[in-house]
């Protein structure tokens, strides 16, 4: 109890004396050490990665799961070491309300057949979701949380302790400086002659006592020295660790960005495919429509018949590489456009021409189209210059 007592007493009054030089050099009364430039360096290049490193991993979060509520429970599990439960995406749940609705509505009527489809794709892209998570926790959230809660915290602890191995050596010197300045003026011995014997007596025992207080101040000095070198070679090499530490997280970047690519593709694949299976079923329930509008088809172009916007998606027409009975003998060459009728089209989308009886195109151009009696609605006849050929209807936005 007496060594804990003496232990304790001993720790206070290193706490009190490093709390007086840190108080002093706050207010300018006391000399600080200071650290050389490179190390001032790498203390601001390690503070900069952890506060950045901080909002990143946040913000992450946030986009794998922007429900807050979710984050506090995961957060709360992690911290109890408990497994976090699976917690159903929010496509699958539309999915499943779709499905149900479907059930209940009728599975055989075109919108509880439509309900199905659609329930089917985002049930996949919810699985492409809980996938892409899955992936991007553990590639990039975990090595981020592991900086922070790991070797940040080693960093922090060593940091903590060179502060006070540098407290601990300015205050040795501090110690010294005033032991040097009283042993000096204790040197300063007065005249025997004009002086009683017994002041003269006192002064050579101060002097003496001084200079045993500069020799322990200098030993002081020494130890505290040499424990500030040392605890500043170990963070200083922590410190140049963080250099390490950007290129683990450049890698997790790296693997964070593959597994985003291959969810976005995953998600195209599956709305391509249900696009393609509306675009049939939508075929066969409202005849002569185009996928991606909801407007009825254009009716034949003439001078007295104004027609809407062709489709924004483009679908090949039903007789792509076939003319009718009264075109196929029809030389584009030798038709005239007519007086009136002409339009312009801006080409939506890039078409390789099947034959030399269409037209190639290119996406953004500005071409002149028209339409002859008896054509295919679902084709016009396009010019560009010189050239001449059937262009279908829907890779073209008609002008006014």
């Amino acid at each position: 109890m007496d060594f804990n007592m003496k232990k304790l007493a001993s720790d206070a009054g290193i706490f009190f004396t490093r709390a007086v030089q840190f108080t002093e050099e706050k207010f300018g009364q006391a000399e600080k050490t200071e650290l050389d430039a490179n190390f001032e360096n790498l203390l601001a290049r390690a503070d900069s990665t952890k506060n950045w490193t901080e909002k990143i991993l946040r913000q992450t979060e946030v986009l794998l799961q922007p429900n807050p509520s979710a984050r506090v429970e995961e957060f709360l599990y992690e911290k109890l070491d408990r497994k976090v439960p699976s917690r159903v995406t929010n496509g699958e749940l539309l999915a499943q309300y779709m499905a149900e609705a479907a059930s209940e509505l009728g599975p055989t009527t075109p919108y509880g057949k439509t309900l199905i489809k659609v329930s089917e794709a985002e049930k996949r892209l919810g699985a492409a979701e809980r996938d892409f998570i899955h992936a991007a926790s553990i590639n990039f959230l975990t090595p981020l949380r592991n900086f922070l809660e790991g070797d940040w915290k080693t960093i922090s602890k060593e940091r903590r302790l060179l502060q006070n191995r540098r407290l601990d050596l300015d205050v040795c010197k501090a110690r010294l400086k005033k032991a040097k300045a009283a042993e000096a003026k204790a040197a300063t011995v007065p005249d025997f002659q004009e002086t009683r014997p017994r002041n003269y007596i006192l002064s050579a025992s101060a002097s003496a006592l001084w200079n045993d207080e500069v020799d322990k101040s200098e030993q002081e000095l020494r130890v505290a020295q040499t424990e500030f070198d040392r605890q500043a070679e170990v963070t200083r090499l922590l410190l140049e660790g963080i250099s390490s530490t950007h290129v683990n997280h450049l890698r997790c970047l790296h693997e964070f960005v593959e597994s985003q690519t291959t969810y976005y593709a995953q998600c195209y694949r599956h709305m391509l495919d249900l696009q393609k299976q509306l675009g049939s079923s939508q075929g066969a329930i409202f005849p002569g429509t185009f996928v991606g509008t909801t407007e009825p088809a254009s009716p034949p172009l003439s001078s007295t018949s104004p027609t809407t916007t062709a489709a924004t998606m483009p679908m090949e027409p039903s007789v792509a590489g076939q003319a009718p009975p009264g075109e196929a003998a029809l030389c584009l060459e030798e038709v005239a456009p007519p007086a009136s009728g002409t339009r312009k089209a801006r080409v939506l989308y890039d078409y390789e021409a099947a034959d030399s009886s269409e037209l190639a195109l290119l996406a953004d151009e500005l071409i002149t189209v028209y339409s002859l009696p008896g054509m295919d609605p679902d084709w016009l006849i396009g010019e560009r210059g010189n050239k001449k050929g059937k262009v279908p209807v829907t890779y073209l936005e008609l002008l006014s």
